[in-house]
């Protein structure tokens, strides 16, 4: 089965994802980890939260697919990170690289460096991430853009060509390229960013759709971003009035998103 791009898309790979529950491999930060694992759960996917060095080969074996995300680094962490991206590629299995806070220090710099030349399926970040990422300058305030999405679609566009792989770029409207095509995704609300490592969770359920449709990781991440994004307008549409109850809000809606509101809501178009 081929993704549509569109409405009709995004609901074929959540119902996919429901059905088929991939297991998630996450090697991710301490603050993400309750927030990502749940997201996955409700998404119809298993989360597994496994980093260790001594175990991250083994696990990728029976993991559908690998999210990597460097949010806390750790010289211990960043070896399991490169064993286990290593793994997925000899492997065949997609992985997708969240460079969190790229340009913040050149330390974190050179590790989301040397991971990208592993060769992940997607990266994921927001504008000043991924400007970083490409070597130009792209203001932080630590792990938080001060660029738009749209100022990052050319250095998106370089590092997909130059690194085979798709590039996901967060903003008030997400971006995703494959160095070609580029895909807009209009879903979502502004508060979601004051709500701790929700980007960190969307990009485990973009693992989760692109090892459902690894001939359409393009397709599959925009579809994942539109998901996520419908989920907290929905839970700010039920009455959310913080970024307490749009978390849960937003967990609920993802469990309980049914087909008829991902077509009425999901915006995902050719930009």
């Amino acid at each position: 089965m081929s993704l549509q791009i569109g409405a009709e898309g995004a609901w074929a790979a959540l119902a996919a994802c429901r059905e088929k529950s991939p297991l998630v491999q996450c090697i991710t930060n301490f603050v993400s980890m309750d927030i990502m694992a749940n997201t996955l759960l409700a998404a119809g996917a298993s989360p597994a939260m496994a980093h260790s060095i001594g175990e991250v080969e083994d696990f990728i074996k029976i993991a559908s697919a690998l999210l990597i995300n460097v949010g806390t680094l750790s010289e211990e962490w960043v070896g399991g990170m490169r064993l286990a991206a290593k793994a997925a590629t000899i492997q065949g299995k997609p992985w997708v690289l969240d460079p969190v806070g790229c340009g913040a220090t050149p330390y974190r710099s050179q590790v989301i460096s040397s991971l990208l030349a592993l060769g992940p399926t997607v990266v994921r970040g927001n504008a000043s991430e991924i400007l970083a990422l490409a070597g130009l300058e792209g203001a932080t305030k630590g792990v938080d853009s001060t660029a738009a999405a749209t100022e990052a679609l050319t250095a998106a566009k370089q590092l997909a060509r130059q690194h085979g792989c798709v590039v996901a770029v967060s903003g008030a409207e997400d971006l995703v390229t494959d160095g070609a095509c580029v895909l807009k995704v209009a879903n979502g609300v502004p508060m979601l960013q004051q709500i701790t490592a929700t980007g960190c969770s969307v990009t485990a359920v973009v693992a989760a759709f692109v090892c459902l449709f690894p001939q359409q990781p393009l397709e599959a991440t925009a579809h994942a971003l539109a998901y996520f994004g419908l989920a907290a307008e929905l839970a700010a549409a039920d009455g959310a009035k913080g970024p307490g109850s749009l978390r849960v809000g937003l967990l609920d809606n993802l469990w309980n998103m049914s087909q008829e509101q991902l077509l009425a809501g999901a915006r995902v178009s050719e930009a």
